[in-house]
């Protein structure tokens, strides 16, 4: 056999020390300069500096025979040529059509159909490293490294001081030593024999090279942040920053394993250049490794107390010294790290630098804006200062909390639950303001009258466009909110921050005393000349329906003590002081819509005539019970008065403050249990100014007050005058005034006579257009009352009453004659 030209023994640099004869021929040349820097690329040129010459009778293959038993040279003496752990294959291009042509020229035995298959195996299953022509097999290489890559590959060499240890080493030589006597070195059996599956746990060998840095976000391994990273051009590009700082990456570790002689050197000298630069850590590694305590798990954890360090070192620069001083520390400190700033890992430091400065540089804050995920992560104190000068942004950010402020007031008020003592205006202003919503708001504005002053426009806005009075609310809740936190930044701005307090201290207390009276009459009256766009404001607080509530409730308490006193509405000046408040809060649209910030006249009727009305209703309710207490032969026979003066329906009608104060007056009346009087002014109640008889709030407060009336639900009359005389007019036009008498039904419906409930049931019936809340609660009204047929026994299964079986009495018997 004609063996290859001695010419290329002088180049191999290995140790040849016991190498059979006739093996230099075959030694492979180590290339050293004019490598190309892709592995694919430079493993070519090394094969083709390796073709021997017309070995075999064919130019460009080398000698099948030979290569085979340089391998198995190399199997043998491999402590001395490759690292431990090391798996050597022939390349792809050794199984050549000659090859297979000669074997099969010379016959298939049993010996040389396996040959053949573990050829044809190595074929399908090459790794090339550049460097050599061989395939390599690397017991541990990291999951999901591309072959051909060789920073996973060379990463991986056991026995390196990245793998486990010498102990971790011998134990995978010996898997591959098992595997390369079952199936040829194949790197699934080798996986088998001990490797980690594709979702077993990370063994000591599979160690990354990096320092703190890199390892603490390796392409493959888990972020900074916990989450896993992504192999390939995603992961560099988190790592971009670091080579503006002149930090190693992970693309600088793969250059350089492309372009060295020996990776082994170049991967200790990596870690030495960028791991933690401790002297005595190198003998404590390796006890961690006995451990198997992975070398990625103690970078990770050396390099999270280092970032949580840093980030007490920012906040700590943030609150000493002097103003200046601070900032230009923290100025210098963000421009050094802000091309770190997409780095999961790193994130967090830049953002609490740019956190705690008062005004970030123009140019950071627009490349934050530009990228999504870093306007997600930064801090609210960070979006304050992009927001102030981009409405549209921040309006995108509000929106969808003021449309969840709206649903959780509306479903406050279609509540399933009737009670007087809980009801919507049951929570404290307090306890109000520490919804979500409102704190969100107030956390966004901070002390940016800018974003404050953006917030109010927003609410004036939807409310002109909606009519939600839930908007105003919102209005007052918020500045109160920040009252609370002492923001004086902005209290002190708004002119409605002192009469909102005292209108706050108000509604707390449910009622307007003469103190706080003369206050907020002082606050009315102190607007000066050119400044009567602070009334659209103050209008709007006062429109809040928890302030119209405050109002009212006082409104029907005064005129009670005026009967008392035997004085006349228009001789009250707290009296006129709370109708003045009420007119001014009721008009808020209007004043906003026109512009005309003027306060709305008050009608005289309202205080010579509907007011005087209402208090001689509270009259004949107090003489009606009077006399209902007299002894009975002083009792005359008195009834109550069922007529409604044509007067007071009018009022309801066409004057705005006479209805919302004649319908406090229902309420307050069905809350006193007072039947007689509720029947008398029902009739009313269905034709009045703008609806408001079937308004939610209204509607929320009645029925929540009818249940204290539960017993009369019993008699005919009372569920004619209030179901079909009221509450059934409305119920086919307006859909919210179905759902409130199905609250009422679900809630009373085993006090109604069976008669009237199946006359309800069938009124009440959905129709195709209906809402899924109006078919969920008569649904639930429906499981209601077929409970309520199941405990009533039916006829045929009532009991027959047993017959009465008297003993008779004793009776003597006559005597014989």
């Amino acid at each position: 056999m004609r063996m290859p030209p001695p010419s290329c023994a002088s180049q191999w640099r290995g140790p040849a020390a016991g190498l059979p004869k006739g093996w230099a021929a075959c030694r492979a040349e180590e290339p050293t300069v004019g490598l190309p820097k892709d592995p694919v690329s430079s493993a070519r040129v090394v094969q083709a500096r390796l073709q021997p010459t017309d070995a075999l009778g064919f130019t460009g293959r080398p000698c099948p025979t030979h290569s085979s038993g340089l391998v198995r040279a190399l199997h043998r003496h491999r402590p001395a040529l490759l690292p431990r752990g090391t798996t050597i294959a022939t390349p792809t291009v050794l199984a050549s059509p000659h090859f297979h042509r000669e074997a099969k020229n010379k016959g298939a035995g049993p010996r040389r159909r396996a040959r053949r298959a573990r050829w044809a195996e190595l074929r399908r299953r090459p790794v090339r490293h550049p460097g050599t022509a061989f395939a390599l097999f690397l017991p541990g290489a990291g999951r999901g490294a591309p072959p051909g890559n060789p920073c996973a590959t060379a990463a991986a060499f056991p026995g390196s001081p990245l793998a486990g240890g010498p102990g971790c080493a011998e134990r995978k030589w010996a898997a591959a030593e098992r595997a390369e006597r079952c199936c040829g070195w194949d790197l699934a059996e080798l996986e088998g024999a001990g490797e980690r599956s594709a979702g077993g746990p990370r063994g000591p060998g599979e160690r990354t090279a990096a320092g703190p840095v890199a390892s603490a976000a390796a392409p493959g391994e888990r972020g900074g942040d916990g989450a896993p990273g992504r192999v390939g051009a995603g992961a560099s590009a988190l790592f971009a920053g670091l080579q503006d700082l002149g930090v190693a990456n992970g693309e600088d570790l793969k250059e350089t394993l492309t372009n060295c002689t020996e990776p082994l050197k170049a991967i200790e000298q990596f870690q030495t250049e960028n791991g933690v630069l401790l002297p005595s850590l190198q003998s404590a590694l390796p006890f961690l490794d006995l451990h198997g305590t992975p070398r990625l798990e103690f970078h990770q954890s050396v390099f999270d107390e280092l970032r949580d360090k840093l980030l007490e070192r920012v906040s700590a620069i943030a609150s000493e010294g002097k103003a200046e001083e601070r900032y230009k520390k923290l100025e210098d400190l963000l421009e050094k790290s802000f091309s770190l700033v997409k780095m999961p890992s790193l994130q967090p430091v830049v953002m609490c630098v740019m956190k705690h400065l008062p005004k970030v540089p123009e140019k950071k804050l627009k490349l934050v804006m530009a990228d999504k995920e870093l306007y997600r992560a930064c801090a609210v104190e960070v979006k304050r200062q992009i927001w102030q000068d981009n409405q549209a942004l921040f309006g995108d950010e509000v929106s969808p909390l003021l449309k969840q402020y709206i649903v959780e007031k509306e479903s406050a008020l279609f509540s399933t639950e009737l009670s007087v003592l809980h009801n919507f205006f049951s929570p404290s202003p307090k306890t109000r303001r520490q919804g979500e919503v409102v704190q969100r708001l107030t956390r966004m504005v901070g002390r940016n009258v800018k974003l404050y002053d953006m917030v109010l426009q927003f609410l004036r806005t939807l409310f002109l466009r909606t009519r939600n009075v839930h908007y105003c609310t919102l209005r007052a809740e918020l500045l109160m909110s920040l009252h609370d936190l002492d923001v004086g930044d902005i209290c002190s701005v708004d002119p409605c921050h002192k009469f909102t307090w005292c209108l706050d201290a108000c509604i707390r207390e449910r009622f307007v005393d003469s103190k706080r009276a003369r206050e907020l009459q002082g606050f009315l009256d102190g607007v000066k000349k050119g400044q009567e766009q602070v009334l659209g404001d103050l209008s709007m607080i006062l429109c809040d329906p928890f302030a119209i509530n405050t109002l009212s409730l006082s409104t029907v308490r005064h005129l009670q003590e005026l009967v008392g006193q035997e004085v006349l509405p228009r001789d009250s000046p707290d009296l006129l002081l709370l109708l003045r408040l009420l007119a001014l809060g009721q008009g808020a649209w209007d004043m906003i819509d026109s512009q005309v910030f003027k306060e709305p006249k008050m009608e005289v009727e309202l205080v010579t005539r509907f007011l005087p009305m209402l208090m001689s209703f509270v009259v004949d309710d107090h003489t009606f019970n009077v006399d209902q207490k007299l002894p009975a032969e002083e009792k005359a026979p008195v009834t109550y008065p069922n007529t409604l003066p044509e007067s007071f329906t009018k009022f309801l009608q066409e004057q705005r403050m006479a209805c919302e104060v004649g319908l406090y007056y229902v309420l307050h009346i069905t809350k006193q249990r007072n039947k007689n009087a509720l029947l008398r002014l029902l009739p009313g109640l269905v034709e009045t100014f703008g609806d408001l008889a079937f308004g939610d709030i209204f509607l929320h407060l009645l029925t929540g007050s009818l249940a204290l009336l539960a017993d009369e639900f019993a008699l005919e009359d009372f569920c004619s005058s209030l179901f079909d005389g009221f509450l059934l007019t409305a119920s086919p036009r307006k859909e919210s005034v179905q759902r409130h008498v199905l609250r009422l039904l679900l809630h009373l419906h085993h006090r109604v006579a069976p008669s009237k409930l199946e006359a309800l049931q069938k009124a009440l019936e959905p129709t195709g257009q209906s809402g899924e809340a109006v078919k969920e609660l008569y649904s639930q009204l429906g499981e209601k009352l077929e409970q309520l047929d199941h405990r009533k026994p039916s006829p045929a299964q009532a009991p027959e009453t047993p017959a009465l079986e008297l003993p008779l009495p004793a009776v003597p018997a006559p005597a014989v004659l």
